[in-house]
């Protein structure tokens, strides 16, 4: 969908109005001149012209663009229905949005102090700049959604023979796109039944890491037996472990069935991916995904260094 760009603000100080702009450029560090720019991840600054309706009639007068601080006042979407890592892309510049909404500045904020209320906090949303340039009021922003990119792996010797059919990477597959489709949000899952083999798995990780998957689920090969190889192979591919998830997941669990300590199922990253190895069961799958997806979006945000404390 197409967003016009309604005004450009700048303000020389934070906590204070921004004034509009003939045009403003965006750098590596957000929009030159600004009191917010630098390197972190709430560079810029967006608000629509649909939040400014709904706090005028609150305020009772018009309010003026830059007055809540916002570098970039649109008009033609929802801004405040983004996701993080979305991207905001005209002709000249791509943002990538990293937070929406704020904590409130309070008395510091010259619309707080005024109103006693302000729109930023819960409808602006803040960006960083991925492509700079000059931006002026006019100006179209095309809204790319971020589609996420999953690989499910089911790991059987007799699956892959078709000897039965795979319950637990459908089961892996169903909670993948509920924890998505909950917050709106487009993903694509790829599926894959293999058999235990160290280099057919290794090539199936390395092909998700070439083509940019952001998540990697296996089921099966988490155990002790002569063919249990998932946990193995994966720790010589992943740049960095979490180990916290899944010792976690083994005590909760454990404590009723002591069976469950014996999974070496293990979480770690590759690049910005994130892979977790799960045992083969579907009663397992249930188990480990209600942890795993509570912490799953934060690690996301750490991943592509954006504070999401």
């Amino acid at each position: 969908m197409s967003i016009e760009v309604l005004a450009v603000n700048i303000s020389e100080k934070k906590g204070t109005v921004k004034l509009p702009q003939s045009s403003i450029t965006l750098n590596e560090n957000g929009v030159e001149k600004d009191a917010h720019s630098g390197g972190w991840h709430r560079q810029v600054s967006l608000l629509g012209q649909e939040s400014f309706d709904k706090f005028s009639k609150q305020a009772g007068r018009e309010i003026a663009y830059g007055e809540f601080a916002e570098n970039i006042t649109t008009r033609g979407e929802l801004l405040y229905e983004m996701h993080p890592l979305d991207r905001l892309i005209g002709e000249n510049i791509e943002l990538e949005v990293t937070q929406i909404g704020k904590k409130c500045h309070g008395d510091n904020c010259a619309i707080y102090r005024e109103v006693g209320n302000c729109v930023m906090p819960k409808e602006g949303i803040f960006a960083r700049v991925i492509r700079g340039g000059e931006l002026k009021a006019g100006d179209q922003l095309e809204f790319r959604p971020k589609i996420w990119k999953a690989l499910v792996i089911t790991l059987s010797d007799r699956a892959s023979r078709g000897e039965y059919a795979d319950k637990s990477g459908p089961a892996l597959k169903r909670f993948i796109e509920l924890h998505y489709s909950q917050t709106n949000r487009n993903v694509e899952i790829t599926t894959v039944i293999i058999p235990d083999d160290e280099l057919t798995l290794t090539e199936q990780i390395k092909w998700a890491k070439l083509n940019d998957f952001d998540l990697i689920m296996t089921t099966g090969g988490t155990g002790i037996g002569e063919r249990d190889i998932t946990p193995d192979v994966v720790t010589k591919l992943v740049d960095k472990t979490i180990p916290g998830i899944m010792e976690h997941i083994r005590l909760k669990y454990g404590a009723e069935k002591p069976n469950a300590l014996l999974s070496r199922g293990i979480a770690g990253v590759i690049g910005k991916m994130q892979i977790y190895t799960l045992p083969g069961s579907p009663k397992a799958i249930n188990e480990y995904c209600s942890e795993i997806f509570k912490t799953l979006d934060h690690a996301f945000l750490m991943l592509h260094n954006i504070d999401g404390h």
